[in-house]
């Protein structure tokens, strides 16, 4: 069974910092995407960022040039890094991943149980 558990979510002032990190562990053959999503309490959940094995990146419009997504391969890790946060960030913060846990077979999506991250004056 695969598993996904983000970490260091949290209460930030406005304009402050958050790195989340999400570790996958598990019975996994390999790890073909890895992403962020976020849902705001009566919100659809949104893509935030997302990364392939060859570190090609796409983030949503309302985070570029304050988010950054990256991934440690070797740790079967993905990361967040937050900056200048905005009230509108404020949500719960989940990790998506792509995953073969054979060969040949199909990959499954997963995700975490999410994080909480919030953004208050």
């Amino acid at each position: 069974q695969v598993q996904l558990v983000e970490s260091g979510g949290g209460l930030v002032q406005p304009g402050g910092s958050l790195r989340l990190s999400c570790a996958a562990s598990g019975s996994i053959f390999s790890i073909t995407g890895m992403g962020w999503y976020r849902q705001a309490p009566g919100k659809e959940r949104e893509l935030v960022a997302v990364i392939n094995s060859a570190s090609d990146i796409m983030y949503a419009d309302s985070v570029k040039g304050r988010f950054t997504i990256s991934r440690d391969n070797a740790k079967n890790t993905l990361y967040l890094q937050m900056n200048s946060l905005k009230l509108e960030d404020t949500a719960v913060y989940y990790c998506n991943a792509k995953i073969q846990i054979r060969p040949w077979s199909g990959s499954g999506n997963y995700w975490g149980q999410g994080t909480q991250v919030t953004v208050s004056s």
